[in-house]
């Protein structure tokens, strides 16, 4: 891999700015625009935490204010107990309040902060397509033949030939190498049945996906399966792709972002992967400084990628969180009557203390994985 320069401080601190700050903010703002628009008003909305710097109130009553750490922000519609939206269930829900509002309202005000960091990440993978295109390999099927062998390589050991043409592995076809790496870099140490055609004929090799340490040339390391091959020839062509096709291509992208990101959990709660390979907010600095450091197109992409994170942690149904308002609502949807609010609180409890450890969890990786106390250390 190799070796870049280290960014100046400055682009960590620009690169963290311009991601959290907007990508919080616009979620946000999802949650408010959905909510004023079923007639929910708010008492604030914060660009940043903490201390006010500035701010101003407006007609509605809505303070709108910045404030000193400008990582994010929130809103706190009328009758939340605080800025995480957590119900004041001991007190009436007065008029204009977010809890007096329908069920499928409440459910739709809480779902749009998510569902505008996915159409972020979308619009960022359908802009890219407009003005990139789409890349394809100019020679797909060139690109499934094996042309070398790494030095190590799980492939050949298991018997496969150069010149073979990948066609399937563990029954998903394939077809370009993109597709191999796609069902091979997420699965270290996984047996698969890789099916090859030789001479016409198809054959089926049983695999052990190698476990390989890697370095994207900032000294960030990371484990990713190898079969150990290269294609015959992999030259890509970027084709123009039809306005009605890009918000398609984009949706295609973010599903298998989505997919990895779920394949990453269940790895992380079976004990596949370890969860040091969790990272928190001093690794997402130094991503965005290194990312922000090779250009616009690699910092957006990463845009892209934080927000279907947001997205997706924001979906899971963990109390306090965005998920966790849902399932609530789930429930009370079935059971026709709210939850009650000992056990709400409860509730909230939990799922505050949950992500909390979370935090202290990656924060603590994140500490280890710095240079200096991973020369301390050792890894």
């Amino acid at each position: 891999m190799p070796v870049f320069e280290q960014p100046p401080f400055w682009m960590y601190a620009a690169g963290l700015l311009l991601l959290l700050g907007p990508l919080v903010t616009l979620h946000e703002l999802g949650h408010y625009l959905v909510g004023r628009w079923f007639g929910v008003e708010a008492d604030a909305f914060s660009v940043g935490f903490g201390k006010e710097i500035a701010g101003f109130t407006d007609a509605r009553g809505t303070r709108w204010r910045i404030s000193a750490l400008p990582l994010g922000g929130y809103v706190q519609f009328r009758g939340d107990m605080n800025p995480a939206s957590v119900p004041d269930a001991r007190a009436a829900a007065p008029a204009g309040s977010f809890q007096s509002a329908a069920l499928w309202k409440r459910a739709l005000i809480v779902a749009a902060g998510p569902l505008t960091n996915v159409f972020i990440a979308i619009a960022i993978f359908a802009g890219f397509f407009a003005v990139l295109g789409n890349p394809v390999p100019a020679d797909p099927e060139a690109s499934q033949r094996i042309g070398t062998f790494a030095e190590q390589s799980a492939a050949r050991e298991a018997g496969l030939e150069l010149g073979d043409k990948i066609v399937a592995i563990d029954n998903v076809p394939i077809s370009e190498f993109r597709d191999i790496q796609e069902n091979v870099a997420l699965y270290p140490d996984k047996r698969v049945i890789i099916a090859v055609e030789r001479d016409g004929e198809r054959i089926e090799y049983p695999v052990t996906i190698a476990r390989v340490e890697t370095d994207d040339g900032f000294g960030n390391k990371g484990d990713i399966g190898m079969i150990g091959v290269g294609p015959a020839a992999l030259e890509y062509t970027f084709e123009p792709v039809p306005a009605l096709q890009l918000v398609p291509l984009a949706i295609e992208q973010c599903w298998k972002l989505v997919k990895m990101m779920v394949t990453g959990i269940q790895q992380i709660v079976t004990g596949e992967r370890s969860i040091k390979e969790l990272g928190g907010p001093i690794k997402i600095t130094k991503v965005a400084g290194e990312r922000f450091s090779l250009g616009a197109t690699a910092f957006i992409e990463l845009v892209a990628l934080i927000s279907l994170n947001l997205a997706f942690i924001n979906f899971l149904p963990i109390p306090a969180l965005d998920g966790g308002h849902l399932a609530f609502y789930a429930v009370e949807a079935i059971r026709r009557r709210p939850v009650g609010p000992q056990a709400t609180e409860w509730a909230y409890r939990t799922g505050i203390a949950i992500v909390l450890m979370f935090m202290v969890v990656v924060t603590f990786n994140d500490v280890f994985a710095l240079p200096l106390l991973d020369g301390l250390f050792g890894s």
